[in-house]
């Protein structure tokens, strides 16, 4: 008897420490697992910020190359008015001096 007490305690040190070393191991292997995602979600927010600046970057070239075409698009029809416009005042040049030649070869033509 004295020795399955002896052998029972025994045991139950070797199951105690057994159920130890494997909570220590779990334990060692969730910090790990917690250490690497928050190395994974570091990298996945300095990826993001990355991105986030140059989406902003590229939303502002945008930005600036369609102001540069509106500009642009403006002064071109502010050129093509000035141009219509001179070529009205030309044809009503043209239009008033062929008159004047009209009105005097008739004028002549009545002498």
């Amino acid at each position: 008897m004295k020795h399955t007490k002896l052998a029972l305690l025994a045991l139950s040190a070797v199951v105690i420490i057994g159920c130890n070393k494997k909570k220590a191991e779990i334990d060692a292997n969730t910090d790990a697992v917690k250490t690497e995602i928050e190395h994974r979600k570091d990298a996945v927010d300095s990826v993001a910020k990355e991105a986030t600046a140059q989406t902003n970057a590229n939303a502002d070239i945008d930005k600036a190359n369609i102001e540069a075409n509106k500009a642009a698009a403006q002064a071109n029809i502010e050129a093509n008015k000035v141009a219509a416009q001179a070529q009205l005042d030309a044809d009503k040049k043209k239009a008033e001096a062929d008159a004047a030649a009209e009105k005097a070869r008739v004028d002549a033509e009545k002498k």
